[in-house]
């Protein structure tokens, strides 16, 4: 096949006008039908086969086809329900593969308006397909439906696309007005052209030329909405008919679109979403709804949640609940964020398995200095001048965020925004906030995260959720009375006659950072919601040194987020409701704990006023069990907890999700009679996973005799040596492994434990914690914590050894007759293998059985 540059449209007359088409072109045609735009591809395609050529039609819209199979033309069926990056993806991929000098059909963009409702993202599609098409050497047809997009939108196409043709009807005849033909011109080419007896004649003529385009304005009409996104033009649409008489159906029929463009493609969410959301709640997100899309996971979590307990008929709850006054930031944001600062082709590399990890940390450099678009800009600053100063928080809120299964929790970055200083210094505080998680979709342990539960490839948008920190001042801080995390189901009952499915909280004073993040050395208050007074001691040092030591607040004067030691708080005589949250210390030995320095009443804080003398827990109870019914599992939930000048209770719901709990539900035998050389542990409760049975094949055991005598740099050595142990696992079900170790493990403190990643013991099937008194190592599931969700997402059983109970068996003298392969296993890293130990089993060798009735558990050889 002869190559040329000059390229036939397949009708002699529209090629002498544009003085043919050239390879690179992307050619636009803006018609009034589909039937115009399929006779102009008729055309194109009927000369481009009859000359050789390779041609692609790809086949996404609702219309009919516009072309029929035949030799050496490839169509590509694809799918634009899944979203925008999984429908650009597989045409980037189309494209790579074709190769160059390809010629190409693709169907309407305006039906993509169906599946994205914006013409920003059709934009945005445009932007980066056409530029790779035209490096390929390609031509391309696209059309758009007149009057369907944006003046705003039309002008992005223009500006990006080679050529653009506006195609008209008029009185039956064909009429042709190039509107942009890049790098060609003749003196009569931008002018109308009229199909008279096959050819194309320009309107040059004055006279002509009015009458012409009076009769084209006038056919067509003057749409005031065409200077609004279809995206706004749709939600007139639903303010209108909420506004008419339009039956239940047909509003009905809006709320099923709406939810699909703007809440959620989960089909149980979706479910949900019918029962308890109305057309006006979405109208009410549009209003604070910055830029399109979706809203994400966990902002629809924090709104769904809402509505079903403000429909409860059971109680009140707008009497207890804290207003909300939030605002989001659509997913579309962060697309057009990567798409317009030009990253889109790093973007589609990361997507690939050899660039996943590679491209994706050198995305995330890129988008922590990003550019917005002055629109989004326009918006960011109209939000914050409605916080004023007050302090807000900028919350991540992914497509797959707190959805069934995938709770990404502690993958995505939050910021506090303590917005304080000039406008200018707020304002670039709160961008960066954004940049940064934005940026934090890349992060190595969300990377991993999506790639082990295969969502590497699904469609993960970033929406964010702006909130109003909920608190009050005292003296130069913010925070609030409390703060913690709920969860419906309790996997972790530390003493018989608990009641799982009584739920239990995880409570703080100050900011619930301390709650849901893994604190060193400090012990958030667990509350059984059965029995909220219950401890696992009462003994006053126990009390002391398991109880928060440390609050998280916002230090408005020096506009950061400060941690303070609780003593110092007490003594600035600061309003903090003591009586409410803390009990006096009256130990002998507190000057030891406090320092002599500490003057006047000390207390801990162990929230007992609040639990015993106020409506709060059974307020709790009554939320935790509504949602779990709701939901129809388990749920995690977020709150605040502060009290109105009439010093009545408020609760503020700040998220919720389904909680994933793990293990079987049908009850396990015991074994009996064991003899003690044979039993490996054996304790009573301080386990999480259920009801199991399950056989090992390896164990890895990090001696805390030799760890606590480690170097910091040797530590975390250990921690990576440990994530190359897991690797090599790779399949849990063909080898069972069991990893114990000092402390906690992920651990920021090697002093505490084990500072491995989640993504370094990703692979384990048991994982057990062991306190070794010397170093002062003592285990902490950390319930509610980011930590705690991986371990139940990912389905590994958890227990806490605690070596000087009366109840609890550990034997290690039993590795001693097991086969130690820690030199076969890692030949490399000998230097540790007096530190860690693997031991590989045979067959059915070890079994860990537990028990959640009886709250026995007990590892043992068979």
């Amino acid at each position: 096949m002869a190559y040329y540059s000059h390229v036939s449209t397949g009708w002699d007359s529209l090629d002498v006008i544009i003085d043919h088409l050239r390879r690179g072109d992307n050619v636009v045609f803006q018609v009034d039908s589909i039937d115009e735009y399929q006779k102009l591809v008729s055309l194109f395609v009927h000369k481009a086969l009859a000359n050789g050529e390779r041609v692609v039609y790809l086949r996404f819209a609702r219309h009919m086809p516009l072309l029929a199979p035949r030799p050496n033309l490839t169509v590509h069926p694809l799918n634009v329900d899944q979203g925008f990056e999984f429908f650009s993806t597989q045409v980037h991929s189309i494209i790579t593969r074709e190769g160059r000098d390809i010629f190409y059909v693709f169907d309407s963009l305006s039906d993509l308006l169906h599946a994205w409702a914006t013409d920003l993202m059709i934009v945005n599609f445009f932007f980066i397909t056409c530029p790779y098409l035209f490096e390929l050497n390609t031509i391309a047809y696209f059309a758009i439906l007149r009057n369907r997009h944006s003046f705003k939108a039309i002008a992005r196409i223009r500006e990006t696309t080679q050529v653009l043709i506006d195609v008209y009807s008029h009185r039956r005849q064909l009429c042709v007005h190039p509107i942009k033909v890049q790098d060609r011109y003749s003196p009569t080419m931008f002018f109308p052209h009229i199909k008279t007896q096959g050819d194309l004649s320009p309107v040059i003529n004055s006279v002509e030329a009015t009458q012409l385009f009076s009769e084209l304005t006038g056919n067509i009409g003057v749409d005031s909405h065409r200077h609004l996104d279809y995206w706004d033009r749709l939600f007139i649409q639903a303010e209108n008919l909420l506004a008419s008489s339009a039956s239940a159906e047909e509003k009905q029929d809006m709320v099923e679109q709406l939810s699909r463009l703007l809440l959620t493609r989960n089909k149980r969410m979706l479910g949900m979403i019918r029962r308890f959301m109305a057309l006006e709640d979405f109208l009410q997100i549009k209003e604070r709804l910055i830029g399109t899309g979706f809203i994400g996971g966990k902002t629809l979590g924090m709104l769904l949640s809402r509505k079903i307990l403000l429909q409860d008929p059971a109680f009140n709850w707008a009497t207890v609940l804290e207003q909300h006054d939030s605002f989001y930031i659509g997913s579309d944001v962060f697309y057009s964020y990567i798409v317009q600062n030009g990253w889109w082709k790093l973007f589609m590399e990361h997507k690939t398995r050899e660039g996943y990890f590679q491209k994706g940390m050198e995305l995330k450099t890129r988008m922590l200095r990003g550019v917005f678009p002055e629109h989004v800009r326009e918006r960011f600053q109209s939000m914050l001048e409605y916080f004023g100063q007050s302090p807000i928080i900028v919350r991540s809120s992914s497509l797959l965020e707190d959805a069934f299964g995938s709770a990404f929790a502690g993958k995505y970055e939050s910021f506090f925004c303590v917005n304080q200083g000039s406008p200018e210094q707020r304002y670039n505080n709160f961008e960066q906030a954004v940049r940064k998680i934005f940026a934090s979709t890349m992060n190595a342990d969300a990377l991993a995260y999506r790639l082990q539960r295969g969502l590497d490839q699904a469609d993960e948008q970033m929406a964010l959720l702006v909130q109003r920190v909920s608190g009050a001042y005292h003296g130069t801080y913010f925070f609030p009375g409390a703060a913690g995390v709920g969860l419906s189901h309790n996997p972790y009952v530390w003493q018989k006659g608990l009641d799982p499915n009584a739920g239990m909280l995880r409570l703080v004073l100050g900011l619930g950072t301390r709650a849901v993040n893994r604190v060193e050395d400090d012990y958030p208050r667990i509350v059984a919601m059965d029995n909220p007074l219950v401890k696992p001691s009462t003994a006053i040092a126990d009390l002391r040194k398991y109880s928060q030591h440390n609050v998280d607040v916002l230090n408005m004067k020096a506009n950061d987020l400060q941690t303070i030691p609780f003593w110092d708080l007490t003594a600035e005589k600061l309003n903090l409701n003591l009586d409410w949250v803390g009990v006096r210390d009256t130990g002998t030995d507190r000057d030891r704990h406090f320092g002599p320095s500490a003057a006047g009443d000390q207390w801990i804080l162990t929230f007992d006023p609040l639990l015993s003398g106020s409506p709060f827990v059974p307020c709790m109870s009554d939320m935790l069990k509504r949602l779990h019914q709701a939901y129809e599992t388990p749920v995690d939930i977020e709150f605040t907890v502060n009290f109105s000048r009439a010093e009545d209770l408020q609760i503020n719901l700040l998220q919720c999700r389904p909680f994933q709990s793990i293990g079987p539900s049908a009850e396990v035998a015991m074994p009996e009679d064991l003899p003690g050389e044979k039993i490996f542990i054996r304790t009573q409760g301080n386990f999480m996973g259920g009801n199991v049975c399950l056989p090992l094949r390896r164990i890895i055991w990090v001696d805390p005799s030799a760890y606590v005598g480690l170097s910091l740099s040797d530590k975390y050595s250990v921690a990576r040596l440990i994530g190359k142990l897991n690797r090599l696992v790779a399949d849990r079900t063909e080898r069972p492994t069991l990893l114990l170790g000092p402390g906690r493990w992920g651990t920021h403190t090697p002093a505490m434990g084990v500072p491995v990643r989640f993504s370094e013991i990703n692979h384990i099937t048991a994982l057990a914690e062991v306190s070794y008194q010397d170093g002062d190592l003592i285990p902490d599931l950390s319930f509610g914590s980011h930590f705690f969700h991986d371990l139940t997402e990912t389905g590994i059983f958890y227990v806490a050894v605690y070596q000087d109970k009366a109840d609890v068996a550990f034997n290690t003298g039993l590795l001693a007759q097991l086969s130690d392969m820690t030199l076969e296993v890692l030949p490399k890293d000998n230097r540790l293998s007096h530190v860690v130990k693997v031991y590989d089993l045979g067959y059915e060798k070890m079994m860990l059985r537990a028990n959640v009735v009886s709250q026995e558990m007990i590892c043992h050889l068979v």
